[in-house]
């Protein structure tokens, strides 16, 4: 289920993020906004979600898939900053705001291939209403729900 951002409330006070794009170790802002910023990093599964192709960069959605990507814990201190850091990266600039690329939501988010899967509530930057809209009637869908650039390999 969704819950849109409710303005910084205390129930959902540093929750982790759910990263599935240019945000995921090894591509291109993963240093540029989360070196040093983060306490823990793990694989991830968003589930009843899909993934689009974008320009750049992908977009999820609200849909019966799976979207693959990195857990973030925020690195003691820097949680604020790093919140700042990635709603600005994301064109967030409140909930339901008509000018948003990606909305801000709590989501639930499964751990899996640990032995302790289980799932935890975190940040999800999802599409927002329009992009959505023509994503839906025109986007590119990523059927596996992987986000892969297509760099070369590394040598």
């Amino acid at each position: 289920m969704t819950t849109p951002d409710p303005g910084g409330g205390a129930a959902d006070a540093e929750l982790p993020f759910f990263v599935y794009g240019t945000l995921l170790p090894g591509e291109p802002n993963h240093d540029l906004f989360l070196r040093g910023r983060t306490a823990g990093e793990r694989p991830a599964v968003l589930p009843r979600a899909l993934l689009y192709d974008g320009p750049g960069y992908p977009y999820a959605i609200e849909g019966h898939g799976r979207v693959h990507g990195t857990l973030l814990v925020a690195a003691p201190g820097v949680y604020g900053e790093l919140l700042g850091l990635l709603d600005h990266l994301e064109e967030f600039l409140g909930p339901g705001h008509p000018r948003n690329l990606y909305e801000r939501v709590v989501r639930e988010v499964e751990l899996p291939g640990t032995g302790d899967e289980g799932s935890v509530r975190a940040w999800v930057y999802l599409a927002a209403t329009a992009v959505t809209r023509s994503l839906r009637t025109g986007g590119v869908r990523i059927p596996e729900g992987r986000w892969v650039t297509g760099r070369a390999p590394d040598d």
